[in-house]
């Protein structure tokens, strides 16, 4: 499972999974690429990672949903990298909305971010690993995009195709020996807090969250330092060779009950 020297983009490296995922990987010793919109968060991250070592980072912005500065962005990269082994994509935006009543507004912007994203990112990342004779994308996916989900429709809609897209990419890239599989994790990060604090008493959303997780019930979500980034790392390495298309679950247990 070593991924010393793989050579490595991380997207939405500046904040939760995206930054515990960059840190697991300089510190597994890959060369790494830290890329988001939070340009001095990013950037401090990546150093701070440098610190520690014995791998090494460097910071680039993008914006997932704009084609030119993904196309900009990842070449940079792969110019810094000399290559590219794995795309880790974490980047995404999470908002509440009811079916009845979320916007068109609302709805365009999850799928611009969460989508299109993932799609620019995967196929840009496919290009530079065809020519390298392969290589991993790792892409998030959610629970929320296999059950219902009242208090956020649009980010519902836009994991599940998330999951769709991450099958047809490892059916359409198998033959670049490119895999692509989608992490469905259950983490405790910003964006999980602002949610819960987003939901309604009348919900109860952050109860339920806590005791919808077997492994540890009564307990907060996963810790993404310790529950997923040993994860990242397996989907990073060789050790995953044989494995693509799939949706992994890192939630505890609670997709057991789907």
């Amino acid at each position: 499972m070593t991924i010393e020297g793989k050579r490595i983009i991380v997207t939405g490296s500046a904040s939760g999974m995206g930054e515990s995922t960059l840190n697991a990987y300089v510190q597994a010793g890959a060369h790494v690429i830290g890329m988001d919109v939070s340009d001095e968060k990013g950037s401090l991250i990546c150093n701070k990672a440098n610190e520690s070592g014995p791998g090494k980072c460097s910071y680039i912005h993008v914006d997932v949903s704009d084609k030119s500065s993904v196309l900009d962005s990842f070449s940079k990269a792969n110019d810094i990298l000399g290559g590219l082994d794995t795309l880790a994509h974490p980047a995404a935006i999470q908002r509440s909305s009811d079916a009845s009543e979320v916007t068109a507004e609302d709805w365009d912007l999850m799928f611009s971010v969460n989508v299109k994203g993932t799609m620019l990112t995967n196929q840009t990342a496919r290009f530079y690993m065809k020519n390298n004779g392969g290589g991993s994308i790792i892409n998030f996916g959610s629970i929320s995009g296999l059950r219902p989900e009242p208090s956020a429709s649009a980010y519902s809609a836009a994991k599940g195709a998330v999951h769709s897209w991450t099958r047809t990419a490892a059916g359409t890239w198998g033959k670049d020996n490119i895999r692509v599989n989608a992490i469905l994790p259950a983490m405790a990060t910003p964006m999980y807090r602002a949610a819960r604090e987003r939901s309604s008493e009348e919900e109860n959303l952050a109860s339920h969250w806590r005791n919808s997780v077997p492994i540890a019930l009564g307990q907060e979500y996963g810790d993404p330092d310790k529950d997923l980034a040993p994860v990242m790392i397996f989907f990073a390495s060789d050790a995953s060779k044989f494995i693509t298309g799939q949706l992994i679950p890192v939630d505890g247990g609670q997709t057991a009950g789907l």
